[in-house]
């Protein structure tokens, strides 16, 4: 059970050790420019986000989080605090986080284009709402319906993102971790063992992952809907050079370990909290 429940932070983590076995003491880029980093490149914005995905947690439950009133929201500040979660990643980003690779995500997103990219997915992340995915899927079918090959060019730039594909096996972790912690918490009273919930989840993966590619694809025609066909197919192009892929790995490993860091910790508060009382 151990072994399950950790898998994902062995998994991210042996990347984030090989990260720094390549960046040497001489060569990881230091505290002050990690910090200038996650500014430059909206990673900051996006790490704050984070807490908005609490808001997933008591529909994987079957739990109406309106039940708990006020608490709710107090123990979703407390377990998805913004300063501890930016402080989680710059000591890791510390440690991993090449110069050379610093530097190149640095240059593409200090350009015109790449501010205008960051203020739009700055904006972005901080909106999670259904009107977002709704407005997005609208201009995915017109833009289907019209023949744009735009939206090609917004399926490279998603798997550039993801070029591993590590976002499922990701989400699929997270929520693993998250259900038995809540069953062994109390929260919930889980029917399947470790074993059988992950066989479920397989089960359901190529579901789940058509829902993940639809979902993101939807996200980024909200996002960049201000920005050209050609500042779309430069970005995807930006996104699939070496040193950014690299950039983007090691992002990845450390914003979804933190997610499940959090999810995890937020199941085991949860056992605390009591339904509210109407007055």
């Amino acid at each position: 059970m151990t072994y399950h429940l950790r898998r994902i932070a062995i998994s991210c983590f042996t990347l984030i050790l090989a990260f720094a076995t390549l960046a040497g003491p001489s060569e990881a880029a230091g505290r002050d420019r990690i910090e200038a980093f996650l500014t430059t490149t909206g990673f900051d914005v996006a790490l704050e986000s984070i807490a908005l995905s609490s808001a997933s947690a008591p529909r994987m439950l079957g739990i109406d989080p309106d039940g708990f009133g006020a608490d709710w929201t107090r123990l979703t500040e407390e377990v998805f605090d913004t300063e501890d979660m930016h402080e989680i990643a710059v000591s890791i980003l510390e440690q991993t986080l090449t110069d050379e690779a610093l530097n190149h995500a640095v240059e593409f997103y200090a350009s015109d284009l790449g501010q205008r990219l960051v203020e739009a997915e700055n904006a972005s992340h901080m909106n999670d709402d259904d009107s977002k995915q709704q407005q997005g899927q609208e201009i995915v079918a017109t833009l289907i319906k019209e023949g744009s090959m735009r939206v090609e060019a917004l399926k490279r730039m998603n798997a550039a993102i993801d070029s591993s594909e590590t976002s499922l096996r990701a989400l699929q972790e997270i929520q693993f971790r998250f259900l038995l912690a809540a069953s062994a918490s109390g929260v919930i009273d889980l029917q399947l063992d470790p074993d059988e919930l992950r066989q479920m989840m397989q089960r359901n993966e190529a579901g789940a992952r058509r829902s993940l590619q639809l979902s993101a694809l939807a996200g980024a025609a909200y996002t960049y809907q201000g920005f050209s066909d050609a500042d779309v197919v430069a970005y995807a192009e930006a996104l699939e050079q070496p040193l950014m892929q690299e950039v983007y790995e090691l992002l990845n490993a450390v914003q979804y370990e933190i997610m499940a860091m959090k999810f995890e910790t937020l199941a085991v508060r949860m056992a605390d909290l009591h339904p509210a009382q109407d007055i």
